[in-house]
């Protein structure tokens, strides 16, 4: 490659990203500016900075399968190392799955045992263009996590990972998470960055010694599973990363109340609720 060429790639790249922002302004009837900014101030995880490239990486998932950012069809989580992952909700799902061409309808089929207990739900999805159906089975006892969400309604959420890991299966969506998969990731990243630390706790320096888990870096995956600690069920803030913490308590302070203010008001925060949490401290900020 000369250096023209070089120089021709440097200028295409932004206008490329420029590209992205100006087609969705354009498709919600805005100006472009004004879009960007709508997007970053509404948008994006609370009291981050989101750079240029990540808010045209989020765009650019929300174009390839026509997902509204504004009706909650994707939103902005914010992830580990500081960025930020595209989610897309149950609506966007099921919203991409009716708009594949080649969808021709589903079927759920719930499993049920002799207590008349839920014990799998098998979803199947027919394409136009194939003769037999795409069949998926999800099991309770391997997907049911000890959250608000599962424990108030399992069986809808039993149905929604069947129906997502089908349609995965029936039309090969890749690169998006559900809120549920992405709990999980966090919940897996905590659990591995506490056992790589746990091993200093056997250090002779006192220091060292006081490493172990704490609120923000509990054994989460432990938790989940059936007949395990029910250490998870006490209050306090568990099973949020370091910097999802910090992004709360900074919406706490912004909206002029204290951590233990805040833990009065929900004596268990956890990562089922951080987003409903944070929008409510954005809000009462808003409201002065």
């Amino acid at each position: 490659m000369n250096a023209q060429q070089v120089e021709q790639s440097m200028v295409a790249a932004p206008q490329r990203s420029l590209s992205v922002i100006a087609d969705m302004a354009e498709r919600f009837g805005m100006d472009r500016r004004a879009f960007e900014a709508t997007i970053k101030a509404t948008l994006m995880p609370a009291n981050t900075q989101p750079s240029d490239e990540q808010i045209v990486a989020f765009l650019l998932v929300a174009k390839k399968y026509n997902l509204n950012p504004f009706t909650k069809e994707i939103f902005a989580f914010p992830s580990r190392g500081g960025g930020i992952q595209p989610i897309v909700s149950i609506d966007g799902w099921l919203k991409i799955i009716n708009d594949h061409p080649q969808f021709d309808g589903m079927e759920f089929d719930d499993r049920i045992d002799d207590k008349g207990s839920l014990v799998a739900v098998t979803c199947k999805i027919f394409r136009k263009d194939r003769s037999r159906p795409v069949e998926v089975t999800e099991y309770m006892s391997e997907c049911r996590r000890s959250t608000d969400t599962w424990k108030q309604w399992p069986a809808r959420m039993l149905r929604h990972k069947a129906a997502i890991q089908a349609a995965r299966y029936a039309f090969g969506f890749s690169g998006i998470l559900d809120p549920d998969e992405a709990e999980r990731v966090e919940s897996v990243t905590i659990t591995a960055h506490t056992a790589i630390s746990m091993p200093r706790a056997k250090s002779d320096t006192p220091k060292a010694s006081t490493h172990a888990p704490t609120d923000a870096e509990p054994p989460v995956v432990r938790n989940d599973e059936p007949g395990q600690s029910t250490e998870a069920q006490e209050p306090g803030i568990h099973g949020l990363s370091e910097s999802m913490e910090r992004i709360l308590l900074e919406a706490a302070r912004q909206a002029h109340i204290t951590r233990d203010q805040l833990l009065e008001r929900h004596p268990r925060i956890d990562t089922s609720n951080f987003a409903a949490i944070r929008a409510e401290l954005k809000d009462m900020a808003s409201a002065g």
